[in-house]
């Protein structure tokens, strides 16, 4: 097998704990200037509205606290013995309370953001960082996570849904480094969980190369069976994935058909090992 590079390092945990707040903050701000209008305009999540975005986003909110906080068991016959019970399960509630939330004003859902923010990040930061998750993260593959990944997860969904919601109505985008790179940092730990069907020599090796001012650059090297995520780059790689830090968010979320996700992505090399990345996803679907 050929020797890993001494350049590449495991990922570290990001720990997002603190972050929360500010970007609670950037939320508020943006619901409380938005106009009639603004509330009904459509976003790139399916078929919900920017109103329906942020009763999502309380929905989540109400949902952790009660779960994890209160210790509220799930609905009576909520069986959830495979990802894809858990993604039919999760989705119905979703659907339930989106729909339900329509009657509730602009003004209200707001002022319910305002308060469950801050619960939730107390709740996250009365935790150690390294005990057991709530939550498994599943995108990433995981049937046990560390409390500081569950909690980066939830950054990642609020940060997502927000700039969805910024999209939607033309507003400034929260795509500067301190915003975005730990969303990326988080989603291409997907990746393993994406080629764990792929079968290639060990010591076959994969850079991701994210440009842009949130970007960076990872490898995935086949190791003992196993997708291996590295930070760093690989000395030969086998392949080479390029694209930027809007498509690469973009894309972990599906938020680019399958067409439009090639034509921004550049792929040097083995073509068919990159290519897998493009059906990397780092939300539950």
């Amino acid at each position: 097998m050929p020797a890993r590079s001494a350049s590449l390092r495991p990922p570290e945990p990001v720990l997002l704990v603190d972050r929360l707040a500010p970007l609670h903050g950037q939320l508020i701000a943006l619901l409380r200037s938005l106009s009639p209008t603004d509330w009904d305009r459509p976003t790139a999540c399916a078929l919900w509205s920017v109103r329906d975005l942020a009763a999502h986003l309380l929905d989540d909110d109400l949902r952790r606290l009660s779960s994890q906080r209160d210790r509220q068991p799930l609905p009576a016959g909520a069986a959830i013995e495979s990802h894809a019970a858990l993604v039919a399960f999760v989705n119905r509630m979703n659907g339930e309370w989106v729909a339900a939330a329509r009657r509730l004003s602009p003004r209200l859902l707001t002022d319910l953001l305002e308060l469950t923010g801050p619960w939730v990040a107390d709740l996250f930061r009365s935790i150690d960082s390294a005990a057991p998750a709530h939550w498994a993260v599943s995108w990433a593959g995981e049937e046990r996570s560390a409390h500081w990944f569950d909690v980066g997860r939830d950054y990642t969904e609020r940060w997502l849904h927000q700039q969805q919601m910024r999209d939607a109505v033309g507003a400034p985008a929260l795509t500067g480094r301190e915003w975005l790179h730990p969303v990326l940092d988080l989603f291409v730990r997907a990746l393993p969980n994406t080629f764990r069907e792929i079968v290639r020599e060990e010591g076959t090796s994969l850079r991701l190369a994210i440009t842009g001012p949130a970007g960076g650059e990872w490898t995935l090297r086949r190791e003992a069976g196993d997708w291996r995520l590295y930070v760093g780059t690989a000395s030969e790689p086998d392949a080479t994935v390029t694209l930027s830090d809007d498509a690469a968010w973009r894309l972990f979320s599906k938020g680019l058909a399958p067409e439009a996700a090639r034509a921004r992505v550049r792929i040097d090399g083995d073509q068919a090992l990159g290519a897998t990345v493009l059906g990397a996803l780092a939300v539950l679907a």
